[in-house]
């Protein structure tokens, strides 16, 4: 005897409740990828400032502000712009303020964790009227445990401004300081896991 064939409403409603059922569990899931940090790629950048292989990147900050510049005397004794230190908001991809940079250069984040670097390797800037672009290693760690605890390489990528402008910088003007703004994505890397 041949068996009955399901109706459509009986196949219907058995799909239904298969796709009901297994809803909390996609919802679950697509809730745990949200809440985990995303994972950071490492920008396309020149082999002068690559970084060593063994790391990775483990967080991005737009920063925003100022580079500051002071006017003073060379060994050869004439007068031009140097470098004091940047005073900048550090924020995280969602537009959040979560640290500032400041002179050392030092990062320092809300967590409490902070980190002092030197450049070590440097390009210019795509963009010609802005500041190079940075291989940092990390020198000194301070503060607390936080996101910055294990990071030894930062990379300033994306510059736009900063160059000291236009002000006069001579004997008469020696000590004079000028602020030029400018915005920059730093990388942090960390050896990989």
């Amino acid at each position: 005897m041949p068996r009955p064939l399901l109706g459509v409403a009986p196949v219907i409603g058995l799909l239904l409740l298969i796709s009901i059922s297994l809803d909390p569990l996609a919802n679950a899931q697509a809730n745990k990828e949200n809440d985990s940090p995303a994972k950071e790629a490492a920008p396309d950048v020149p082999d002068a400032i690559a970084v060593p292989s063994g790391l990775e990147p483990v967080l991005f900050v737009r920063a925003k502000g100022s580079q500051i510049y002071t006017c003073q005397a060379g060994a050869d004794g004439k007068f031009s712009w140097t470098l004091k230190g940047p005073e900048a908001e550090l924020k995280d991809r969602k537009d959040k303020i979560i640290g500032q940079h400041s002179a050392g250069p030092t990062w320092k984040l809300k967590d409490g964790s902070e980190v002092t670097g030197k450049a070590v390797a440097h390009v210019d800037s795509l963009d010609a009227d802005s500041i190079p672009w940075l291989l940092v290693n990390v020198e000194s760690h301070a503060g607390k445990a936080g996101l910055l605890t294990n990071v030894t390489t930062i990379q300033r990528v994306h510059t736009h401004g900063g160059k000291p402008g236009n002000d006069a910088c001579d004997e008469s003007h020696k000590g004079a300081e000028t602020k030029s703004d400018y915005t920059a994505d730093y990388y942090f890397y960390a050896p990989a896991k």
